[in-house]
C-alpha cells in the first residue's frame, strides 16, 4: 500500500474552519490522506462546528485544538491554511512540501444566517476538489486521446501558451502573462485545463509554480507538437519576443527528473 498523503490545516485558534477541513478531509478519502490541524493561537473547538458536522455526518471523534508547536519536526505533503492571517505568519512554515492559502469567512465573527453549516458546505467544496485534482495528479497518466490534443490548441490561448512551453522548455504564470499580455486569472484558468487534460505538468519551486509538458506523454504528441513549432508562426515570435523582453523573470533550477 502506498504512503499516505499528509496534509496540515492551519487557522489561528483551530477551533472551527481548520477542524471542520480536518474532519472533511478524513471523511471525503481515509484511504490516501492523512488529515491534521492546529493553531497558531489555538483555542477551544466550536461547539457550532462540531453540531454542523455531525449534521452532515462527519465524524467529530478525536478533533480538539493544538498549538502548531506540536508538528515541529514533522514533515507534510500540503500544509493549508483557512484564513488571511494563519497564511502570513505560517508564509514559511518548514516541513510543507506545498503551501496552499485558502480563505473562508469566520463563522463565529460572521452575520450570515447558519453561518457555520454555510461555511462547512464552502470547505467540504474546496476539499472534494482538491482530492479530485491531486488523486488525479498521482494517477498514472493515460493514453492522451489526439482529439483531446486538438480540443486544448483549438483556443487560441491554449495554442500559443503551449507552443511557447514546447520551445522554452518550462514557464511560470508570470511569463505566460507577459508573453500573452492576457490577465492573470485568464492564464492560471487556461493552465488549469492544459494540466487537467494530462498536456501539462507543473513543479512548485519556492514562491514560484512553472508548467512543462507532461514527461509521460505518447511519443507522437511531442512530436506533433515539434512540428508546429516547424511553422516558424509570427504569432509565436511576438509572444518570445515579449517573454526575453520581460524584467525580474523569475530564477529556476533545473528540470525536475
Amino acid at each position: 500500500m502506498s504512503q499516505k498523503t499528509r496534509v496540515l490545516f492551519l487557522c489561528v485558534a483551530n477551533a472551527a474552519r481548520s477542524q471542520m477541513a480536518e474532519a472533511l478531509l478524513r471523511h471525503t478519502d481515509p484511504e490516501h490522506y492523512e488529515a491534521y490541524s492546529a493553531g497558531t493561537q489555538p483555542g477551544e473547538v466550536d461547539s457550532r462546528a462540531r453540531l454542523a458536522l455531525e449534521q452532515l455526518g462527519v465524524s467529530t471523534e478525536g478533533l480538539h485544538s493544538k498549538p502548531l508547536e506540536v508538528f515541529d519536526g514533522q514533515q507534510f505533503d500540503y500544509v493549508i491554511t483557512l484564513c488571511d492571517k494563519s497564511a502570513f505568519e505560517c508564509s514559511t512554515l518548514p516541513g510543507a512540501g506545498e503551501y496552499i492559502a485558502w480563505d473562508f469567512e469566520d463563522p463565529a465573527s460572521s452575520r450570515q444566517v447558519n453561518a457555520y453549516r454555510h461555511c462547512l458546505q464552502q470547505i467540504h467544496e474546496r476539499i472534494k476538489m482538491f482530492v479530485l485534482v491531486k488523486n488525479k495528479a498521482k494517477a498514472p497518466l493515460q493514453m492522451l486521446a489526439p482529439v483531446t490534443l486538438f480540443k486544448c490548441l483549438a483556443d487560441d490561448t491554449r495554442a500559443r501558451m503551449t507552443q511557447l512551453i514546447v520551445q522554452e522548455g518550462e514557464l511560470c504564470v508570470c511569463e505566460l502573462t507577459a508573453a500573452l499580455e492576457e490577465s492573470q486569472p485568464k492564464i492560471s484558468r487556461h493552465l488549469a485545463q492544459l494540466r487537467s487534460s494530462g498536456l501539462l505538468q507543473d513543479r512548485r519551486a519556492g514562491q514560484w509554480v512553472y508548467y512543462r509538458l507532461h514527461p509521460q506523454l505518447p511519443a507522437w504528441v511531442a512530436e506533433t507538437l515539434n512540428q508546429v513549432l516547424k511553422a516558424d508562426d509570427p504569432q509565436l515570435a511576438e509572444d518570445r519576443l515579449r517573454l526575453h523582453g520581460m524584467r525580474d523573470r523569475p530564477g529556476r533550477s533545473s528540470l525536475c527528473n
